[in-house]
């Protein structure tokens, strides 16, 4: 089976659109927010927090990719 050039990649796996320090705070706010559903203060609501917590740790937000943002530092 023949390889995939790097341009055929990026079609085949998205790039991240996510950056370092939006990546952060998705993450401790999903975080934040299954442990206020946890504890009770938010019920299933908190379960929202999978959200950004998942996007942090992927990172890529399909929201990101509709609306054209890319909050990754440009490659040179």
């Amino acid at each position: 089976m023949p390889q995939a050039s790097p341009a055929e990649e990026e079609d085949i796996m998205p790039s991240t659109n996510v950056g370092n320090i939006d990546r952060t705070l998705r993450v401790v706010a999903g975080i934040v927010l299954l442990s206020l559903g946890a504890a009770g203060v938010l019920g299933w609501w908190g379960l929202l927090g999978l959200v950004p917590l998942a996007t942090g740790i992927v990172g890529n937000c399909p929201a990101y990719s509709l609306l054209g943002v890319n909050t990754c530092p440009r490659r040179a």
